[in-house]
């Protein structure tokens, strides 16, 4: 038996009938197909030819050699044309910070210069009128106090950040005086700031006064000399006199019977003239007695004074005694 016969008998034991039997009739199929393709191409490129001779001029122009691009120079695709985009803003270039100009200096107008003449040519503001003795003489502790915050009496008002009045009771029976304020004083508006404040505290203790209620401290000068450095200096003699009359107040408002001045210049202001350590001295028309001692900033940078200082305290009470 044959393949072809045993295909077939295979075939029909699965139940499908006979396929592939007319395989020459595909062919022959797929022959007359390719025919009629090739019969459509050739009918195609007939009807082409005939367009192209009716529409081509009777002269042939020559035809250009194509042009071949050098090889280094990439294709460039043609591209349809379209309507040219808005032109890009270029971006600012960076300039580096080490080269950047620095602004040029706006110079003013004439207007300017102009608008501004009255504040060169202003005078600067009077002073207000320096008070009086008689008036210092006859103020209560109040006025007292807003007379010596707004006194004008001398040129220390141009240069004082504040003035320091006096502090503690107002009916002390002693005095204690110093010289000027320091900077600390100024600072904290109080007479004898600071640690030197807290060392003349201890100081009138040792001798049985209670500074809150025995002793008023003030100064001979109510505001604070400095050199134009911002240092500070001793007051000078105008200084010492224009600001007198409130020290000559505070002594007679206090009532005080015994005075005691902590420093070279509190004891030379006070007294207007030559004082020393180690005797009792006496002021104005009541003959106040007075001992001068060291200042508590001396005895600060100078300790072993102490012991002077002590005998000074001491005379200070027995006189008072």
């Amino acid at each position: 038996m044959s393949q072809s016969a045993r295909s077939a008998v295979f075939l029909q034991e699965m139940g499908i009938g006979v396929q592939w039997k007319a395989r020459n009739a595909a062919v022959a199929v797929v022959a007359e197909e390719a025919e009629a393709a090739d019969s459509f191409t050739a009918a195609v490129q007939a009807l082409a030819d005939e367009h192209s001779a009716a529409i081509a001029p009777p002269v042939a122009a020559p035809v250009a050699a194509p042009v071949v691009a050098p090889e280094s120079a990439p294709a460039v695709p043609v591209i349809a044309e379209q309507p040219a985009p808005p032109a890009p803003v270029p971006a600012p270039v960076p300039v580096p910070a080490a080269i950047i100009a620095p602004p040029a200096p706006v110079v003013a107008s004439a207007s300017d210069d102009d608008s501004m003449a009255w504040f060169d040519d202003a005078p600067a503001p009077a002073r207000a009128a320096p008070v009086s003795e008689e008036a210092i003489a006859a103020m209560d502790w109040a006025a007292l106090q807003a007379a010596v915050a707004s006194c004008t009496r001398c040129t220390l008002c141009e240069t004082r950040r504040n003035a320091v009045t006096g502090r503690g009771a107002e009916n002390a029976t002693w005095i204690a005086i110093s010289g000027a304020p320091s900077r600390l004083d100024e600072k904290d508006k109080q007479a004898v700031a600071g640690d030197a404040g807290q060392l003349l505290h201890n100081m009138l203790k040792a001798i049985e006064l209670k500074p809150e209620s025995d002793v008023y401290v003030t100064s001979v000068v109510k505001c604070r000399p400095s050199t134009p450095d911002g240092a500070d200096r001793h007051p000078s003699a105008d200084e010492v006199i224009a600001c007198r009359p409130f020290l000559d107040r505070e002594l007679a408002l206090t009532g005080a019977r015994m005075a005691m001045t902590f420093g070279q210049f509190a004891a030379k202001g006070l007294m207007m003239g030559p004082a020393a350590r180690g005797k009792v001295m006496h002021y104005g028309e009541k003959q106040l007695p007075v001992v001068a001692t060291y200042h508590p900033d001396d005895l600060l940078r100078k300790p072993e004074d102490k012991a002077k200082a002590w005998a000074d305290l001491c005379l200070a009470k027995a006189s008072h005694a």
